[in-house]
């Protein structure tokens, strides 16, 4: 008995140590997921508005995608995405109402890679609705979070308060977890930034980094939404739609309660100083409605971009910890966002439309001795495959119902004939809070297919090479009947793929019209 005891025992052992030998053999993944980043403001994409070395770091040492899309610009659906590798009518998140809550007991990337022995966590933004499920450890801010002194969930649900700046205290909490992790386990880790999130507040050193800058405008600000009916009835406008309080913070009270009211004595002092120079500039033009919006537009960028520093910074000074620990060697390190957002663009801010600012995100990759420094990928690539991509490279069989892709293939520069050729898209949150029409579409290498629903029932056409800013509407125009019907049977297949009913049976009832 005594034998049999000893020798199962042995056993155990053994298993045990192969199983933790053949973890360690997996790579470390580190997953930096920020919230309304767009390409548009980062230099790895060519942005001559701000520089964001840390990001373009990782870019240069190992792969850059430049036609990365989402399947519905919006927030929480976005993070369920990268969680399930699958569509939100799918993942069961449409849209980022309280009412909608994700369920954390459905199949997950984190659960997936715990199985395997990776010791898994989720730090900062988390905006799910419900708490997360399937961590050995989290930490979240509480809906939407604050920029300055912001509350946290712990793991044991007691919120508390920390004095600081988000981005700095989410890095902070980052490399606390990675000092005291296990470290006989591989460790996978989504790093959930708050920022650009509006109400875009500036850290205090960064207030004034973009002072001396003019920014252009976009050609199209002053979009007249002709022959695009949808567009014309969005409110989300830099002219009408932003707040001179909250979002320009001009005439702020910052005695009473909310996120000015966070700020300490010494932060409240600086943001005063600041935007009571910004103030003065809005009192000379207030009255003039051509100057005001101007003035708008570089109040917003400057805001806008002066967030986006402390984020780049901050990305900086976790690369710099995975260097002087050594942890560089073995650790995939993934940048991206959780969709992209208008930087004036037909008049914008915010995302939600399948227009290419807030469709495309940001997304760049190294992995030592996996990906090439210096990989460009200008294959089409959805979030759905984000999940699927880091199953494979963490060395873990992809579940056949994951409906996206691994693209570890093509960031390994291995040509792919069979990848896809165009990606499908569907928005639903309306009318609040911005007046988006509900939409679905696909999106080719040249053209672009739009069908609006609801409340705004058209369809649109776009030739994204010869009209990339997405301003003519070619849709029932003489000549273009033969690829509108192409389209058409290709967004309707791509419905049918991806198990969009609700699409399939709008394609079916409406198409002839």
């Amino acid at each position: 008995m005594k034998l049999f005891i000893r020798t199962l025992f042995t056993l155990h052992f053994s298993l045990f140590t192969f199983l933790s030998s053949f973890a360690q053999k997996r790579p470390n993944i580190l997953v930096i997921f920020s919230d309304d980043h767009t390409q548009q403001s980062i230099s790895a994409y060519g942005s001559k508005l701000m520089q964001t070395p840390n990001i373009d770091r990782i870019a240069r040492e190992g792969a850059i995608m430049k036609n990365t899309f989402v399947t519905n610009s919006i927030c929480a659906p976005s993070r369920a995405v990268l969680l399930t590798g699958k569509y939100s009518h799918i993942n069961g998140l449409r849209d980022n109402s309280p009412r909608r809550r994700f369920d954390g007991s459905q199949q997950q990337l984190q659960k997936l890679l715990g199985n395997v022995g990776y010791q898994t966590a989720w730090i900062g933004k988390w905006h799910l609705q419900t708490l997360p499920q399937g961590f050995d450890y989290w930490t979240v801010l509480p809906d939407q979070g604050h920029y300055f002194q912001p509350d946290f969930i712990h793991m044991k649900n007691d919120t508390v308060r920390h004095q600081g700046y988000v981005t700095n205290l989410i890095s902070d909490f980052s490399l606390g977890w990675l000092d005291k992790r296990d470290t006989s386990r591989p460790f996978f880790m989504v790093v959930g930034e708050k920022a650009t999130h509006r109400n875009w507040m500036p850290a205090i050193e960064d207030l004034e980094a973009f002072d001396k800058v003019e920014f252009p405008m976009p050609a199209n600000f002053y979009d007249m939404y002709e022959n695009r009916r949808a567009a014309a009835e969005n409110d989300m406008t830099v002219d009408k739609t932003m707040l001179i309080g909250d979002d320009l913070k001009i005439g702020v009270d910052y005695k009473k309660p909310g996120m000015f009211g966070r700020l300490s004595p010494d932060e409240k002092q600086a943001y005063k100083a600041y935007y009571d120079k910004a103030e003065a500039e809005y009192n000379k033009v207030k009255d003039d409605p051509k100057a005001l919006v101007k003035w708008k537009y570089q109040r917003y960028m400057r805001d806008y971009l002066s967030t986006a520093r402390a984020l780049d910074r901050n990305i900086g000074r976790i690369l710099k910890y995975l260097d002087s620990t050594g942890l560089a060697k073995n650790t995939i390190v993934i940048y991206s966002s959780d969709q992209g957002f208008y930087l004036g663009e037909h008049g914008w801010f915010d995302k939600r439309f399948m227009y290419e600012e807030s469709l495309r995100t940001p997304f760049v990759m190294k992995a030592p001795g996996m990906i090439k420094p210096g990989t460009v990928v200008n294959d089409m690539v959805v979030n759905i495959d984000f999940a699927p991509t880091i199953l494979e490279m963490a060395k873990v069989p992809i579940p056949s119902d994951i409906q996206g892709k691994s693209f570890l293939n093509l960031a390994k520069r291995k040509p792919n004939p069979s990848w896809r050729k165009g990606m499908y898209y569907h928005y639903y949150e309306y009318p609040e809070p911005h007046h988006v029409a509900p939409h679905f579409g696909i999106r080719t290498n040249q053209y672009k297919l739009i069908r609006f629903y609801g409340p705004f029932d058209s369809w649109e056409l776009f030739d994204m090479k010869k009209d990339a800013s997405e301003m003519n509407n070619l849709y029932g125009k003489k000549g273009f009947e033969q690829i509108t019907l192409m389209l058409k049977k290709q967004l309707l297949e791509l419905a049918l793929e991806y198990k969009d009913d609700e699409a399939v049976k709008i394609l079916g009832e409406r198409e002839k019209r």
